[in-house]
């Protein structure tokens, strides 16, 4: 693996990170943490990149879905005004707590994330120890 200095030196390692991979990779070559490291920051930060690029996302679909509801209910004009701003405000209502129940699961999904790249790290760690392994037999 070729290393590449201008990209390690952007990487901003996170305490918890450096801790973990420390206690994980004790005894392994500085290099191999440093990369070990850098991994793991970049697939936290797309972790919670996506998340947020998903509350953006869910919340512009929302923002226009009851605008474009809105919108039509005002062009028919068949129904009372008092009872389209009812009509609408129920229809506000029911897309907000639509958008909570999906602002709530996004945390739970970044949490899977997490769990993943921990597994993930769990598989390149029990690799290698099998690798030191059976080399030292």
């Amino acid at each position: 693996m070729t290393t590449n200095p201008e990209s390690e030196s952007q990487v901003a390692v996170s305490p918890e990170t450096d801790a973990l991979v420390e206690q994980e990779m004790a005894g392994q070559d500085v290099d191999l943490k440093r990369e070990t490291k850098a991994l793991i920051e970049a697939i936290k930060k797309r972790a919670q990149s996506e998340i947020q690029a998903a509350r953006d996302l869910t919340r512009e679909a929302y923002l226009a879905a009851v605008r474009r509801a809105r919108e039509s209910i005002e062009e028919t004009k068949l129904i009372d005004p008092d009872r389209l701003e009812q009509s609408v405000q129920l229809i506000q209502q029911e897309a907000q707590k639509n958008w909570q129940s999906i602002a709530d699961e996004i945390p739970r999904w970044g949490d899977r994330l997490t769990e993943a790249a921990k597994a993930a790290w769990t598989v390149l760690t029990q690799s290698q120890q099998s690798q030191s392994d059976n080399s030292d037999s």
